[in-house]
C-alpha cells in the first residue's frame, strides 16, 4: 500500500510504481470515480482520438529535438493504439 500526503492546494502526486501500476505516462488522464466504500478508483482514461490525447506524448521520453519523421512516426502508433 502507498500512502500519499494532499498538498495545501488540496492535490497529490502519484508515486512512479502507482503509475506504472495504472501503465499511466506524462500527458495521459485518469478517470476517478468513488465506490460504495468511501473510496476512489483511479483507471486510465481511454483515449479519444483528439489533439489533446497526442499533447505531451514526448514529455519525460526524449532529451533532444525530434525529426518531423520521428514525429509522424509517433503519431501514427498513437492513432493505431501502439502507444
Amino acid at each position: 500500500m502507498t500512502t500519499l500526503t494532499i498538498t495545501a492546494k488540496g492535490q497529490i502526486t502519484l508515486k512512479k510504481d502507482l503509475l506504472a501500476a495504472l501503465g499511466l505516462r506524462p500527458g495521459d488522464k485518469v478517470v476517478a470515480e468513488p465506490n460504495e466504500t468511501g473510496g476512489v478508483v483511479l483507471t486510465k482514461a481511454p483515449k479519444t482520438g483528439s489533439w489533446e490525447d497526442v499533447f505531451g506524448m514526448f514529455a519525460g521520453r526524449v532529451d533532444r529535438p525530434v525529426t518531423i519523421e520521428e514525429m509522424n512516426e509517433t503519431i501514427a502508433k498513437g492513432w493505431a493504439g501502439e502507444l
